[in-house]
């Protein structure tokens, strides 16, 4: 038995496919089937259910925790050399927060660990979710709660409830009445971007790109390109379009047929033990800084610092 064959193993799980995971991982699909053929030969058992979509057999289920965490402890121990070496944090972070989470609370910490290394890696839910399961990061901030049933140990530092406002070009707000319903706001723009904020997408959402006549799915940049050229509406998380909104380049409207849409996100760690890295525990407070402005603290366990309550 080897990391590869594990990590192998637990890709496929992931992906629910030994194609995915094979690019994934950057091996052939071969390699990935002869991996997990020599696995289930040391092992004895049948791990997959092989088929059109691939599934964990009774053994396979029973197998993966082990699994998992033999890969984790691998990963701790290459961290600790690291850090050994050099001082470094790893954090990751939804994309829609890097930037007015992240930027400036870096700002802050390098200004007092000038010799740390610090990588902050972005991407989707299930991605960050992945980087703290494997430890690759020691702190995400991501959707909450966290619905991915194979993860569930992780433990909130604090929770961000941020509004999601529905926007549009102040052209097309000065041709809609003071209070509009849903269908007088289609009727001036008829597309309806539709961005990936939520885990779960809100009835709200889901209705708007079902009553809307076209929708596109984009990222936030193309998104907001779209919205200020008075070619689409849709709702963007306040972060996203605080600049945009307080320069004139978007209008907020409130649909008086719509209900108002938040979002919750967490700094998130698999133990709270890893903030006894001092260096560690000052970066995440400088983040909880910004998190009070962008939007409404709900827990913050960080309450009790010097830091966070700076």
């Amino acid at each position: 038995m080897d990391l590869d064959q594990l990590r192998t193993f637990d890709q496929i799980v992931r992906d629910q496919s030994f194609t995915r995971a094979a690019a994934r991982l950057n091996i052939t699909q071969a390699t990935a089937s002869m991996r997990i053929r020599a696995l289930e030969q040391l092992l004895g058992v049948t791990l997959f259910v092989r088929g059109r979509q691939v599934s964990l057999t009774d053994q396979g289920m029973t197998f993966l925790p082990f699994a998992r965490r033999i890969l984790g402890t691998a990963q701790e121990g290459r961290e600790a050399l690291r850090r050994v070496e050099r001082g470094r944090i790893a954090i990751a972070s939804l994309r829609s927060l890097v930037s007015p989470l992240i930027t400036e609370a870096l700002l802050r910490f390098q200004e007092r660990y000038r010799d740390v290394d610090v990588v902050v890696n972005e991407g989707r839910q299930a991605q960050i979710v992945a980087m703290l399961h494997e430890r690759a990061v020691e702190m995400g901030i991501l959707c909450w709660p966290n619905l991915d049933p194979l993860v569930v140990d992780l433990e909130p530092l604090l929770i961000m409830r941020e509004r999601v406002p529905l926007v549009v070009a102040p052209e097309v707000a000065a041709r809609l009445p003071a209070r509009p319903t849903i269908d007088e706001v289609l009727a001036e723009v008829p597309r309806v971007i539709s961005l990936r904020w939520w885990q779960v997408e809100p009835e709200t959402a889901a209705a708007l790109t079902r009553m809307a006549r076209t929708s596109v799915e984009l990222p936030t940049g193309p998104a907001r390109r779209l919205a200020v050229k008075g070619e689409g509406l849709g709702f963007f998380v306040n972060s996203a379009v605080a600049d945009d909104i307080a320069a004139g380049r978007l209008v907020e409207i409130a649909p008086v047929d719509f209900a108002p849409l938040h979002r919750d996100t967490a700094m998130v760690v698999r133990s709270a033990a890893v903030l006894e890295r001092q260096m560690l525990a000052d970066f995440v407070n400088e983040i909880a800084r910004e998190c009070a402005k962008v939007g409404e603290v709900l827990d913050n366990r960080l309450a009790g610092s010097e830091s966070a309550a700076a």
